[in-house]
């Protein structure tokens, strides 16, 4: 126990000074993306137009069950391999935890959509925003550009740092291989559309269930993390906002770091959004909040993040320190 939180721990700060080297996946292939193209082969091959609704449902389900224990197996494995390798095999495996934390990765491409807005005005703010957000940004004016940023480092801190940091922390290198394909899936296949209705059901609920814990830990943290700079108001804000608004979200998960983060700023997200032909009729979070959104704001999410990244490290060096 005491071995895998410093794992953990290590892969954190790893993550945090370092993130993403773009030089390396250039050269390499990120394992999330082989992962990906496990997921696109059991589309094409299982996920045929000519069967029925009920027949493709199930083979989705025998796909995710078959990518999870896969990818499990492969995790159980390579960590048996590595704690054979002494101090040696530690050090590797807080690399390969670190390649799934995206601590650094996501401040990074927020923070472009602040430079850009700044340096080179909106078209440029919209083309960074595109990169990190799936909906439509030529529609967004200067405020929307800063919201949807900020709604996309709220849900990414969740799904992207906090679910694999707790995924690791209860089972090991099984537990966060499993939850990045599970995430991968959904992100490929998890979808409403015609094709996927039926076969992606399995990864979008599966999905939901394995950031359900994560989501509503993350808008504890946000809140926390909004005490240095918003004071105690700032902190139950957050909490009631996410308490108040995270049920009439979309998503299952995603109001509640997105309710935390709008309490903390005092700001509205959320609101009907396009994606390409389609528009989304979405339920504001935070309503009462005021909705001019400047790339200050985008900055003081970045703070936050910074501190919930800091928490998520003092949880587990609090939590190492108790195994001794």
């Amino acid at each position: 126990m005491t071995a895998h939180l410093a794992i953990l721990l290590a892969a954190l700060v790893l993550d945090r000074l370092v993130g993403d080297p773009d030089w390396l996946w250039r050269r390499l292939p990120h394992p999330v993306v082989w992962i990906g193209r496990l997921i696109g082969l059991l589309d094409r091959a299982w996920n045929r137009r000519e069967d029925s609704f009920r027949r493709r449902r199930i083979l989705g389900v025998l796909a995710v069950a078959l990518l999870l224990s896969g990818v499990a197996l492969a995790g159980a494995a390579l960590h048996g391999v590595l704690a054979a390798a002494g101090w040696l095999g530690l050090c590797l495996e807080a690399i390969v935890v670190a390649v799934f934390l995206a601590q650094k990765s996501l401040a990074d491409h927020v923070a472009r959509v602040a430079d850009a807005l700044e340096g080179d005005g909106l078209a440029a703010g919209r083309r960074a925003v595109s990169m990190i957000v799936g909906r439509d940004p030529d529609q967004l004016d200067e405020a929307g550009v800063c919201r949807a940023a900020i709604e996309s480092l709220a849900e990414n801190a969740s799904d992207g740092v906090a679910a694999p940091w707790l995924w690791y922390l209860l089972l090991g290198l099984p537990g966060i291989l499993a939850y990045k394909a599970l995430n991968t899936a959904d992100s490929m296949i998890g979808h409403m559309n015609e094709r996927h209705r039926a076969f992606g059901w399995a990864a979008a609920r599966l999905d939901d269930l394995a950031n359900w814990p994560a989501a509503r830990l993350s808008a504890l943290f946000f809140a926390v993390a909004a005490l240095p700079e918003g004071g105690a108001e700032a902190f139950r804000r957050a909490l009631r906002v996410a308490a108040k608004d995270a049920p009439a979200h979309r998503s299952p998960n995603a109001g509640w770091p997105e309710g935390a983060v709008a309490g903390a700023l005092d700001l509205a997200l959320g609101g009907p959004r396009r994606y390409g032909e389609l528009e989304v009729a979405a339920p504001l979070i935070n309503a009462e909040g005021r909705r001019n959104a400047w790339v200050e704001d985008i900055r003081a999410a970045l703070r936050l993040l910074s501190r919930f990244s800091t928490l998520l490290a003092l949880a587990t060096f609090a939590l190492l320190f108790a195994a001794l």
